[in-house]
């Protein structure tokens, strides 16, 4: 008997309908997890890190584009990595990837170019992709990790916080009052129960039929009206919340104290100093250090200059200061190269 799909290959789009439904039955086999991106707070420095080196100054290459470079920084935030095909002419971001590897580097990848309709698979040599990641391992140098996944219990915690408010603000009856009703069947109290889902701002009043032994009238405190709002006030759900904020901008590189209420000018200016320096600048270098790997020409990539991430005021002093030393320098007989190389100036 000869098997019918005997010479058949079977292909499937990464990006159609079936890659769409496993994407999701996965989504919802593992839970909530990973939802953290979905906050506000994520969001907020994930657009930090696309447009800090979308304004970076870029000298070597016309390959790498403002819009191409804003692309690398919101997937180096989410995922961890960035891959770009190289043409001759452009650089084509990368959807999805799998690679092989030779002596811990990338030697040969299978690709997924984005198109409309369906990507486009292709195979192509390390030398032909720009591979950007952070986060890397000694155990998968070749493999970046994104900043949430390297926090997941932070983003664990933030995302169920504010999955919680919003559970609370979307069905909880805020605002509303209820009236109590003793000796009422099950049954009543479950139909008057469901009632009250999403009653706000409304006073609910429902007869009492509880009457004394004689039949007389029905005591004042049946009449109390109670308080349906959920007290949050107890579960510090405000300080949890400030706090998972906290946590997750330090993951990102951004001080804690720019989203704080009572922040100033100067410390705005100095949480934008601090995420330039320590954070897109090293990123900026790593991916300069690919593209001249890769392109063949000397490529750098400033972000300071752009961001106006220095002290302003500070330069201006220094360069007032060292103006001043090389004058009496060069007055006194003194080299003035030799001077700076004693102070390790370059």
């Amino acid at each position: 008997m000869i098997w019918p799909f005997k010479r058949k290959i079977e292909t499937r789009s990464d990006t159609g309908y079936t890659a769409q439904l496993m994407q999701a039955r996965a989504a919802y086999i593992t839970g909530t997890s990973g939802r953290a991106e979905l906050t506000a707070t994520v969001q907020g420095a994930v657009t930090l890190w696309e447009n800090g080196l979308s304004v970076a100054d870029v000298n070597g290459t016309d390959l790498l584009t403002k819009r191409l470079l804003a692309i690398a920084g919101r997937m180096l935030a989410l995922r961890g990595e960035a891959l770009f095909y190289i043409t001759d002419d452009m650089l084509i971001p990368v959807s999805d990837w799998d690679l092989s590897t030779r002596l811990s580097r990338p030697s040969a990848y299978r690709l997924t170019l984005p198109d409309a309709g369906g990507g486009k698979s292709m195979t192509a040599l390390a030398g032909e992709v720009l591979h950007f990641r952070i986060g890397a391992d000694a155990s998968q140098p070749w493999h970046g990790t994104a900043p949430l996944r390297r926090a997941s219990l932070s983003a664990d915690l933030l995302e169920v916080i504010e999955r919680g408010l919003v559970e609370v603000y979307g069905d909880a009856p805020l605002g509303s009052s209820i009236v109590p009703m003793p000796e009422t069947p099950e049954t009543d109290l479950t139909d008057i129960a469901r009632g009250f889902r999403g009653s706000r701002g409304r006073v609910l009043v429902r007869e009492s039929v509880q009457v004394q032994a004689a039949g007389g009238p029905a005591p004042a405190q049946d009449w109390r009206a109670n308080d349906l709002t959920p007290d949050l006030q107890k579960a510090m759900m405000d300080k949890t919340l400030d706090q998972a904020r906290d946590q997750i901008n330090n993951v990102f590189g951004i001080l804690p104290g720019l989203s704080n209420a009572a922040t100033t000018g100067p410390m705005v200016r100095e949480s934008q100093r601090h995420l330039a320096q320590w954070t897109l600048q090293p990123m900026a270098e790593a991916m300069a250090e690919e593209a001249t790997d890769k392109l063949g020409s000397a490529v750098t990539l400033d972000v300071m200059r752009p961001l106006q991430a220095f002290d302003s005021g500070g330069r201006a002093r220094t360069v007032t200061a060292l103006v001043k030393a090389l004058a009496e320098a060069k007055e006194a007989g003194v080299d003035p190269a030799i001077a700076l190389k004693l102070v390790d100036w370059e």
